[in-house]
């Protein structure tokens, strides 16, 4: 690429030489021939020039996206090998920003790496033609230009907290934009998209400060690198005329220095480019680092015990709560409270509690030492989440399967034989066959029979193309109700050893939820199965139920005996029934979901 880049500016450097001799020899001595020749060298590099600037254009741009894609690779898989974990210690705007904005930064920092080193390279190159025709010349050139490059490095450093400071705004705002538009639904509901609204433009303003305070100062660097280049123009310009009278120089080479000095614009240009795209890459790397060297709390070697199916009621424990299931049982978990229910599926699942975050920082310390303090601060706050982490990750988990404690098992084989599927689960952009298999394993008509258990036959219908049906990113154009029902297509075509889903049915209609309710208990005949809801239509058809309060199991049963044996049992209950009743009378069917969507 260097190579390239110096063919490129080929004219540049050897264009003045041969259009000086061109003049003392040819034009001069009157000598056609020598004329001819020295302008034929000339058309002949201005084509090699040509040539290379075509190339050179492509190759700039493949080695940026090259570097780009790179760290938007990098990143997404860090975030795939932490899952869950990722949202703990980085915030997902700062997630957003390092994958599209710092990506770009970084490759654009490749871009120019080659133009840099040519422009060294050719300025060496011309300072050795100059002295080779006047060595005083050629020491004032020698001298001139590292004052140039030197009179800028004192702006670099205040312009690096500026773009810092930049960085660290737009990260912010690209957080609140992220967390704006996946609760607009709700915001809408309580009336909160003005306040948010007000929120978002208050620190676009933030952002644009910060944009203005950068470009005033990367403003005086242009600056001073054009009224500097300009300078040691004019007085190489002088310096030669000043040779030339004294008959130390012909026109020629006057000519020639005066195409040398106009043709350094280039070097000192693409000098103080390179500085201005290494900075804001040094600050995208930092942020970038900080990123990919989040490890994984989890150990990942586990013993080698034996862990085969047993026909047991204590075939999956969780020994804090005093939850357990038996291998091929349909279980239903119903607590007063939703979240409790769901704390206790990510602990079989071996997830970490949701108790601890990243969260955005509300304001930004103005002065450089405030914000070095701040952002020292949010480090140290990170990185007692990662040690915490790490220390509820290596201790034994306190949930076992078939007797063997989850900490002892490779999660991978964890995440394979279990499967926690929450009350929000995600839809990636693909065909629905990518959607509801993305291993590709399984054929069409056991793809339709899932589909056909979760209820979900309005979405295939009403898929244009069916099977190879293009499904937007988070399942836009879908309504909740069929995102969920998807989702949990897609865990049933898995078909995993133990599946708990937490309120599986809680975007759909009463009686769209009454036939899933039916279809799914036979569907998973011989594998466990584990759910979290307080819907009747769900705990009549359980093999046992199961009372959780205060994070405690307190009663155990199938649904008729805890219903008449219970009384705690039997409000939760009931409230719930009530809740199904108003459901199924009222207009919140998934066909109305579908039109809000």
């Amino acid at each position: 690429m260097w190579l390239v880049c110096m063919l490129w500016l080929l004219p540049g450097m050897l264009a003045p030489l041969f259009l000086g001799r061109a003049i003392d020899e040819g034009v001069r001595a009157q000598d056609m021939g020598r004329t001819l020749l020295w302008c034929g060298l000339l058309t002949i590099t201005i084509i090699i020039s040509v040539t290379a600037d075509a190339i050179q254009i492509g190759a700039e741009v493949a080695n940026w996206l090259i570097a780009m894609y790179r760290i938007i690779k990098l990143v997404s898989r860090k975030v795939a090998q932490l899952g869950h974990v990722i949202t703990r210690r980085v915030p997902p705007g700062e997630m957003l920003s390092i994958a599209s904005g710092d990506a770009d930064t970084i490759g654009a920092v490749a871009h120019t790496a080659a133009r840099v080193l040519s422009a060294f390279t050719s300025f060496a190159v011309v300072v050795a033609l100059v002295l080779s025709e006047s060595t005083r010349l050629g020491l004032i050139v020698l001298i001139a230009s590292p004052i140039i490059v030197l009179s800028a490095v004192p702006i670099l450093k205040p312009v690096q907290k500026a773009q810092l400071a930049e960085r660290e705004r737009s990260s912010k705002l690209t957080g609140m934009a992220v967390d704006i538009v996946a609760g607009l639904r709700i915001l809408r509901g309580i009336g909160g998209e003005r306040t948010f609204g007000d929120n978002y433009a208050k620190q676009s303003q933030r952002v644009r400060e910060a944009g203005v305070r950068v470009g005033t100062w990367w403003g005086a660097v242009d600056s001073s690198a054009v009224l500097l280049s300009g300078v040691l123009l004019v007085l190489l310009t002088w310096a030669g005329a000043a040779e030339m009278i004294a008959g130390r120089l012909s026109i020629g080479q006057l000519v020639s220095f005066f195409g040398y000095a106009v043709f350094l614009l280039n070097p000192f240009w693409f000098l103080f480019e390179g500085a201005q795209r290494w900075i804001a890459g040094l600050v995208s790397a930092d942020k970038t680092i900080g990123l990919l060297k989040h490890r994984p709390p989890w150990t990942t070697s586990g013993k080698p015990e034996n862990t085969t199916p047993s026909d047991c009621a204590d075939f999956l424990v969780d020994a804090v709560s005093g939850f357990s299931a038996a291998q091929g049982q349909f279980t239903v978990i119903v607590s007063a409270d939703p979240d409790e229910a769901a704390k206790l599926a990510d602990r079989l699942g071996r997830y970490l509690p949701g108790t601890q975050g990243a969260e955005e920082d509300d304001e930004e310390p103005e002065g450089s030492k405030a914000a070095k303090a701040h952002r020292q601060k949010k480090a140290e706050k990170r990185a007692r989440i990662a040690a915490a982490d790490e220390a509820i990750a290596e201790a034994p988990w306190g949930v076992s399967l078939a007797g063997v404690d989850l900490t002892d098992m490779p999660l991978d084989e964890v995440r394979r034989r279990i499967v926690v599927a929450d009350a929000a689960p995600g839809v990636f952009a693909g065909t629905l066959r990518e959607v509801l298999d993305p291993t590709g394993v399984h054929e069409r008509d056991e793809a339709e029979l899932a589909l056909y258990t979760v209820s979900a036959d309005d979405v295939w219908d009403a898929l244009p193309e069916g099977w190879g049906s293009v499904i937007d990113e988070r399942g836009r154009g879908l309504s909740g109700g069929q995102r969920q029902r998807l989702v949990l297509a897609r865990i049933l075509l898995a078909a995993p050893e133990i599946a708990v889903l937490v309120e599986p049915t809680s975007a759909v209609d009463a009686h769209t939820e009454a036939r899933i309710a039916a279809r799914l208990p036979g569907y998973r005949q011989g594998l466990t199965t584990i759910i979290t809801t307080v819907s009747p239509l769900w705990l009549r058809l359980a093999d046992k139920v199961v009372l959780l309060q205060d994070n405690r199991v307190t009663a155990t049963g199938t649904h008729s005996e805890l219903l008449a044996t219970n009384p705690a049992y039997r409000s939760i209950v009931l409230r719930g029934f009530e809740d199904t009743d108003k459901s199924d009378t009222s207009d919140t069917s998934d066909t109305s979901d579908k039109g809000a969507s």
